[in-house]
């Protein structure tokens, strides 16, 4: 078996690399550019340097199509963030919308007959846990590609799971609106002061959940379109500054700007009825981790 992950060299993507090569399953990258540092990060030099990767832009069908080539599966992670999408939105939705419909349309071009793909806890505003109404680009961009997930099952019987962490954090996490208790983690490590860019709650899942989440996926034979929302745990800001202390006394970290502009939790769509049971880690494990990772980098 061999899956391709479009968007594989970055954060999340490295830590998918690092549960499915466990597995013993193939891999191919997808990615803009030739730059493996994330994968260094998380996987190391040894297997970060040997994966193979392939150059192309997920806005060119044909360069999907190509790098689907002798591939089984598909996970479909390539994208631009909240402030990206936030600053351009026609190049937002081109890389997002038309991006993941250039997936699904390689995918039925190649006979791939399932299609994982990352929506985002950003499919909800801020006041409603049971219905989608998103406030961002990115967030409307990402429930617009659920539906058409679901017209690619009901008119070409192409299988999908659309996973919506909400914020993702762990080990490799560098960039985003969301990375801040990373970036936090960081901080503690190198002995530094830092202050989180928002306040009040964010619904946190540490991101090994998220890539045994795919992993399990892969490997589970289902029909439908579904999504299913990975909110973790629902925790104020001031709960990982105190978690942080915990860790290490000394911590210097701090929270400051508005809340954002999405639920801290949701709702439904598990993902048991599909999936089975999916791995929650608690926040102060999970915060520990990051912090040790980014330790034992220094020493290194």
């Amino acid at each position: 078996m061999k899956v391709l992950i479009t968007g594989g060299g970055g954060f999340l993507g490295a830590w998918i690399v690092r549960a499915l090569t466990a597995r013993g399953i193939g891999v191919r990258v997808m990615e803009l550019r030739e730059d493996r540092r994330i994968a260094r990060a998380v996987l190391g030099g040894e297997l970060a340097d040997t994966l193979d990767w392939t150059i192309g832009d997920v806005r060119r069908t044909d360069d999907v199509r190509t790098a689907l080539r002798g591939c089984d599966h598909v996970i479909h992670l390539a994208g631009l963030l909240t402030p990206a999408c936030q600053q351009d939105p026609l190049l937002g939705a081109a890389v997002n919308v038309a991006g993941t419909l250039n997936v699904f349309e390689a995918a039925k071009d190649t006979g791939i007959r399932k299609v994982l793909y990352s929506s985002s806890g950003g499919v909800y505003g801020p006041d409603d846990p049971d219905f989608p109404l998103p406030t961002t680009h990115y967030g409307a961009f990402k429930l617009a590609n659920e539906g058409s997930a679901r017209a690619y099952w009901l008119e070409h019987g192409i299988a999908s799971i659309g996973f919506r962490p909400f914020v993702i954090y762990g080990p490799g996490r560098e960039t985003g609106l969301t990375a801040g208790p990373t970036l936090a983690c960081r901080a503690v490590a190198l002995g530094e002061p830092y202050t989180i860019p928002y306040t009040g709650r964010s619904g946190l899942v540490f991101v090994g959940d998220v890539a045994a989440a795919y992993e399990r996926a892969i490997v589970t034979s289902f029909d439908g379109a579904h999504v299913v929302n990975q909110a973790g745990h629902s925790t104020d800001m001031s709960e990982v500054i105190h978690a942080l202390r915990q860790i290490d006394p000394a911590a210097d970290i701090r929270a400051e700007g508005p809340p954002m502009p999405s639920l801290s939790t949701a709702n439904g769509f598990t993902g048991e009825d599909v999936l089975g049971p999916l791995d929650v880690t608690p926040v102060s494990a999970g915060l520990r981790i990051t912090v040790e990772h980014y330790r034992k980098a220094l020493v290194v």
